[in-house]
């Protein structure tokens, strides 16, 4: 055997022994750690007003970035990603500039705080009297995809001009059906499926900026990725997961073990 190919197979040992040694000490170390002490990434859609634009270097408007591991995805190409949980939330921020920059308050989908504000002249913004405005917010919790199908847990947030396109992937999402064994057609949980997220151009009378695109890939293939994205919704269903809302142009945060940016109206 010839050197070159002596040095391949000795690698590909050490690999394959150091994977089974990685894997018998699987979670050690981890003991002392809790919800308290992750970040749940946010999948953030870039804009000109983003921040990571100006301070990294390949960074540009129509990207995709994972705010806890830093990477950036072209907008053209996208990420294949599974919904785990999706959560419809009233924000209240105060006027820009003002407050903390967290939310005021934060209301679920079934208040009826819309009903107590107005819209001024020019401004598609809703107000309270107070002046703090609501922002109609859509989260999705979800597992993104690498190259090698490995799932990471993320959160993206959709508002303003990209509400449309929530809604858009919901009607997806709801229109999967399966034929079961007893050959009735049902509705397979949300984290059944994959979908891909890509960023487009938009435009209105007022500016220029970019949006989510939303296409359907297909199942679930692996049985341990299913039993994942599964494990994660599970988590967020009995409260594991808090969402930790700050105001656009800061960069969002999340503290658990587990935005679009601003735009024209």
């Amino acid at each position: 055997m010839a050197k070159a190919e002596l040095a391949v197979v000795k690698s590909e040992s050490t690999a394959l022994a150091l994977t089974s040694m990685f894997e018998e000490d699987a979670q050690s170390g981890f003991d002392g750690m809790n919800r308290d002490d992750f970040a749940l990434p946010f999948l953030r859609l870039l804009t000109t007003t983003s921040p990571e634009v100006a301070d990294l270097e390949n960074a540009r408007p129509g990207m995709l970035y994972n705010s806890v591991t830093g990477t950036l995805y072209d907008g053209k190409v996208g990420v294949s990603v599974i919904p785990c949980v999706y959560v419809r939330q009233y924000v209240e921020w105060a006027p820009r500039g003002q407050g903390t920059g967290a939310p005021v308050n934060i209301y679920p989908a079934t208040s009826d705080i819309l009903s107590r504000t107005h819209r001024e002249p020019g401004d598609n913004r809703d107000y309270l009297d107070s002046g703090n405005y609501i922002e109609n917010t859509a989260n999705y919790y979800v597992m993104v995809l690498d190259q090698d199908g490995v799932p990471a847990p993320a959160l993206i947030v959709m508002k303003s001009t990209q509400l449309k396109k929530s809604r858009k992937w919901n009607s997806m999402m709801q229109a999967v059906q399966k034929v079961g064994a007893n050959g009735r057609m049902f509705r397979p949980a949300i984290y059944s499926q994959v979908y891909r997220l890509t960023t487009v151009p938009e435009s209105n009378d007022k500016g220029k900026w970019f949006g989510w695109e939303v296409a359907r890939v297909g199942d679930v293939e692996s049985a341990e990725v299913y039993e994942a994205a599964k494990a994660f919704a599970q988590s967020i269903s009995a409260g594991d997961v808090k969402i930790k809302h700050e105001e656009e142009g800061q960069g969002p945060r999340a503290s658990t073990p587990f935005d679009d940016s601003e735009v024209p109206f």
